[in-house]
């Protein structure tokens, strides 16, 4: 545990029995927890792996599957590194780089609106009829039909992100875990942190996830043996369908590397003298650049849409930003204050029926407390 006195101590003694009754109401089996704000630092961790009292302990090492954090950690900076690199226009139309996909609408859609989740799409690929592979799910993602006219309607959305990571696979030439690691996660020192874990580390450090139903689905879990347990292996089905590398998922990390990704953010695209985002694309990434009328997104980060309210709480401004995972995973980063917390837990284990979103309410309200953060919220202007 680190811990600086510059913090609220009563506050962060909230934080931890926040958390700590939500491990005893087997709500989630354990969680890390990272707040920051200038060189004052507090991370904790908190249970076990798994519910069994004899399970290893989670620690600020340990390893959780980041869920859509990969969208914000991964994905969006990719596709912005390219856009400074001169190799592709975040105003192109999808079809520019996907000609296949001239079709359902689609050909007004750009890449702003993959980024900003306004391209009309809906929100995920189907299971049915079964399907495998990268190339199947790029295929089918060419096939949907848009809803809505691109840039009128905010619809969160896989398949937006999906699209994204394979439009960096084919404008960079090397697939999107290679390219994140070469360009993003090696030079941030982000030493624990990339795609298929297992490749790199013992499952002992991993937190398990889920394990499949014994009456399991073989469209959603036919991958799956009955009752194996996911650990190492990325939750969404849908990518792990497409081998456990996508744009929407499948990125595995720790507090500590995730904290060093924010730090980065601070720091307008550089962390330790290496700059790995320019200032511009940091502005993208994390200040309104969603279409006049809709919800507020950067390019990648959360502002004030209907997820964000929870893991912002009631201190955070509107002009903080983020995003959160599935699995039970936040990032909340408050440049106005130069603070920002990390919370990764493994909350869908073992059967995905876990609801922590009051949780996320508690943490976003207590680390701006323990943080003094004492700014009332405010209207974020368009960038």
């Amino acid at each position: 545990m680190r811990v600086d006195r510059q913090f609220d101590a009563a506050r962060l003694a909230e934080l931890d029995r926040a958390i700590l009754d939500h491990i005893g109401a087997r709500k989630l089996p354990g969680a890390v927890f990272h707040l920051e704000r200038g060189h004052a630092v507090y991370e904790k961790g908190f249970g076990r792996h798994t519910y069994e009292p004899d399970a290893a302990p989670v620690t600020p090492e340990t390893v959780f599957d980041a869920a859509s954090l990969s969208k914000v950690l991964s994905t969006a900076p990719s596709v912005l590194i390219l856009a400074e690199d001169g190799k592709l226009d975040l105003d192109a139309p999808l079809v520019r780089y996907f000609p296949e996909c001239a079709n359902g609408g689609k050909d007004a859609i750009t890449v702003r609106h993959l980024l900003t989740h306004s391209s009309g799409l809906p929100a995920g690929l189907p299971a049915r009829p079964a399907w495998q592979g990268s190339a199947a799910a790029q295929a089918l993602a060419c096939a949907q039909a848009v809803t809505h006219a691109p840039g009128s309607f905010f619809r969160y959305s896989d398949i937006n992100y999906i699209l994204l990571g394979q439009l960096v696979g084919r404008v960079a030439g090397m697939p999107l875990d290679q390219f994140a690691r070469q360009r993003i996660f090696t030079p941030l020192g982000m030493l624990d942190t990339g795609y298929l874990p297992l490749a790199r580390m013992p499952v002992q450090r991993i937190a398990p996830t889920q394990r499949a139903r014994l009456d399991g689905d073989a469209a959603l879990h036919g991958d799956l043996a009955p009752g194996q347990l996911l650990q190492g292996a990325v939750h969404d089905p849908t990518v792990r369908r497409m081998g456990g590398v996508a744009g929407s998922a499948g990125v595995f990390s720790t507090a500590h590397d995730v904290a060093r990704f924010a730090r980065m953010l601070l720091g307008e695209g550089k962390l330790d003298g290496v700059r790995v985002l320019g200032k511009e694309s940091v502005r993208l990434l994390t200040t309104v650049q969603s279409p006049p009328g809709l919800v507020l997104r950067g390019m990648g980060m959360d502002i004030d849409s209907p997820y964000a309210q929870r893991p912002r709480g009631a201190l955070f401004p509107v002009g903080s930003y983020g995003h959160t995972g599935f699995t039970g995973c936040i990032l909340w980063v408050d440049p106005q204050s130069r603070s920002f917390y990390v919370f990764l837990s493994n909350r869908v284990y073992p059967d995905d029926k876990s609801n922590v979103l009051a949780l996320y309410t508690q943490l976003g309200t207590l680390s701006a407390q323990a943080a003094h953060v004492a700014v009332p919220a405010i209207a974020a202007t368009r960038d």
